[in-house]
């Protein structure tokens, strides 16, 4: 289909060349609505699923690769033309949402194998189980020290690994970390102790670099989940935006036809 409106608008030998007022503008114009309105019930095709030759798997890849198409169909459709109005801005919206989709494409390929490699056979629910299961032996171990070391134990214990905004969550760098910060403060006073390997705030020592590795585990879990349904929040919401600015349109070019 591409193919084909690119050898059309090749040979058509209209001056000036065609563009979204000429006829050959109009067709593809007409295609591409229909493509958009079309490629919008997948939300609705994914509540029933059905095997055979319609099945989701089928609709979802005729849905990327007809998207796909609109980069060309739209963009001989504009004629190249655009300016600082509804029309460029429908086109933008429209390559906004094809981009966020190749986005998704990328994520699906890619992030679930990098899920499974992080979890190593564990559930989230079970990461955080091993979380809390540190942090009761953290409570008990932090009793004998000093009152100072056991504030920043305290704060660690109090944090909800849940806890951070969605940039650090993208990100994976999470800057509060309590247990950071209570495991730096500690390293600091076991490296000045004596090595006599008994001393309480080592075994302390031991369990907040333990929790920080089960976090690290955890965020990067929950990073690659935002990876994997961020681009969502761009694709759908842009997508009714589009049909806005389509509507908006297509009502001023006959209105003003």
């Amino acid at each position: 289909m591409s193919a084909i409106a690119i050898a059309a608008y090749a040979l058509i030998d209209i001056k000036p060349r065609p563009n979204g007022g000429s006829w050959y503008g109009y067709t593809l114009g007409t295609i591409s609505v229909g493509l958009i309105l079309w490629l919008t019930a997948l939300g609705v095709r994914k509540r029933a699923m059905t095997p055979g030759r319609w099945s989701l798997k089928a609709w979802t890849s005729a849905h990327v690769y007809l998207g796909l198409s609109l980069i060309v169909l739209a963009t001989l459709h504009t004629g190249f033309q655009f300016g600082w109005n509804v029309h460029t801005l429908a086109y933008a919206l429209m390559m906004l949402v094809i981009l966020s989709g190749l986005w998704g494409i990328f994520a699906y390929a890619t992030i679930p194998a990098a899920l499974s490699n992080n979890r190593e056979e564990m559930t989230q629910p079970q990461m955080l189980e091993a979380v809390h299961a540190i942090d009761r032996q953290l409570h008990q171990a932090a009793q004998p020290i000093s009152p100072d070391m056991a504030q920043f134990v305290q704060r660690s214990l109090e944090q909800d690994p849940f806890a951070g905004s969605i940039l650090e969550r993208l990100s994976g760098s999470y800057y509060g970390c309590q247990t950071s910060r209570a495991w730096h403060a500690v390293r600091r006073h076991t490296g000045a102790l004596p090595d006599i390997g008994d001393d309480p705030l080592e075994r302390v020592d031991a369990l907040l670099g333990r929790k920080l590795a089960m976090l690290g585990r955890l965020r990067q879990h929950l990073r690659l989940r935002a990876m994997l349904e961020v681009w969502l929040y761009i694709h759908v919401p842009v997508t009714f935006a589009l049909i806005a600015a389509l509507t908006a349109h297509i009502i001023s070019v006959f209105f003003f036809w």
